[in-house]
């Protein structure tokens, strides 16, 4: 029979005395990760399959609950329409959010390192405005399209100056690019409406790739969601990018190069943007200074309806591929139901709103509890 050690002394470093078959104070239970503090599916603890749970915690990921939402799009859109899974009707959903896609792609990057980028479409306009009005002048047209790729770059170079090495707030600092990228494209191109760019390529945006039933800006969009995918998911920059979002001192001081990685993803986003600004212009086979007014919304929507995290640090490349197919649907389905313009604008808020409030209310319902336990 091992004797009780008695209570240790403030300020001794004596180890108390174990009895025998016990564990120490705080050691997790079978099957935990030390590290992170979760449960591996492994032996029951306290009446608890944690294998079971683990199941249960896979199905309610976000993603599964994209998988539904797509399916109850698809089952609607074929309910209302018999031509919906058709490949022409295919190829019109790629067309319309083939641009917001490409877009969404470097915004989600941005966001899941906490910051935001918000003159995504005003880039697009800017960069297409540049196309238009050098190919008006006479400009050949892949200098043109050169051109257009470069102003982009110089345009997301900008962001990430005024973010990553002034330490100014990316939500104020995008705002006012909004507004400068928006107001040069009007300077250089207003009134004017630009058109007669090469057949050869404004077929980009009137002939599906092949036999695949897909734009060309859909595809494009695809080959760039898989290079995102390896990168974000299984390379050091990556991970780089989910412990900036998590922690950016502790990945500072960890030897990451924060400012660096930031400031690379902004002129990543200058160069999507204008790509997808020109990939617009030879889709309309016209450009005019306004173009890509508004999409801002959509392209915020798409990337917070994906799953990622505002906050940042959280979020997944095949969310935000199965967000863009859903929002792809309902704006086709909408379309051919003849529903205004207005009234998609309100779905895709309640898409941003229902986006961000969800994937926080555990968190917010338990600071409410916490609030109301104090308070009694």
């Amino acid at each position: 029979m091992t004797s009780d050690p008695g209570p240790i002394r403030p300020g001794s470093t004596e180890t108390p005395t174990l009895i025998k078959g016990s564990t120490p104070l705080g050691t997790p239970p079978p099957g935990t990760d030390t590290l992170t503090g979760t449960g591996n599916p492994g032996p029951s603890y306290a009446g608890v399959d944690t294998s079971k749970v683990s199941r249960w915690r896979g199905l309610i990921r976000w993603e599964f609950a994209l998988v539904i939402v797509l399916a109850a799009s698809i089952f609607w859109g074929s309910a209302r329409s018999s031509t919906f899974l058709s490949g022409t009707n295919l190829f019109y959903i790629g067309l319309n959010i083939g641009e917001i896609a490409i877009m969404a792609l470097p915004l989600m990057l941005i966001i899941m390192t906490g910051e935001i980028d918000l003159s995504v479409a005003s880039m697009l306009g800017l960069s297409a405005s540049v196309l238009g009005v050098l190919f008006e002048h006479g400009w050949p047209i892949w200098l043109c399209i050169v051109s257009a790729l470069l102003v982009g770059v110089v345009g997301g170079a900008l962001n990430g100056v005024l973010i990553t090495w002034l330490g100014l707030p990316s939500i104020a600092v995008t705002i006012g690019t909004l507004t400068l990228f928006r107001g040069l494209a009007e300077i250089i191109l207003a009134p004017r409406t630009v058109t007669g760019f090469p057949t050869s390529l404004t077929n980009v945006g009137v002939v599906p790739l092949g036999s695949t039933h897909l734009a060309y800006s859909a595809v494009v969009f695809i080959v760039l969601a898989i290079i995102a995918g390896v990168v974000l998911h299984a390379t050091p920059l990556g991970r780089s990018i989910f412990a900036i979002g998590l922690q950016p001192e502790a990945a500072q001081f960890a030897g990451i190069r924060v400012r660096r990685i930031k400031f690379g993803l902004y002129v990543l986003s200058g160069f999507l943007c204008s790509f997808a600004g020109i990939l617009f212009a030879l889709k309309n086979a016209s450009v005019s200074y306004d173009a890509g007014t508004g999409l801002e919304l959509t392209v915020v929507a798409v990337v917070l309806f994906g799953g990622v995290s505002i906050f940042g640090g959280k979020g997944t490349v095949i969310g935000v591929v199965l967000s863009v197919v859903i929002i792809g649907c309902l704006q086709q389905i909408l379309t051919q139901l003849n529903v205004q313009a207005e009234i998609q604008n309100i779905i895709t808020g309640a898409l941003l709103m229902i986006s961000v409030v969800i994937p926080n209310l555990g968190a917010t319902v338990s600071r409410f509890k916490g609030m109301t336990r104090r308070r009694t």
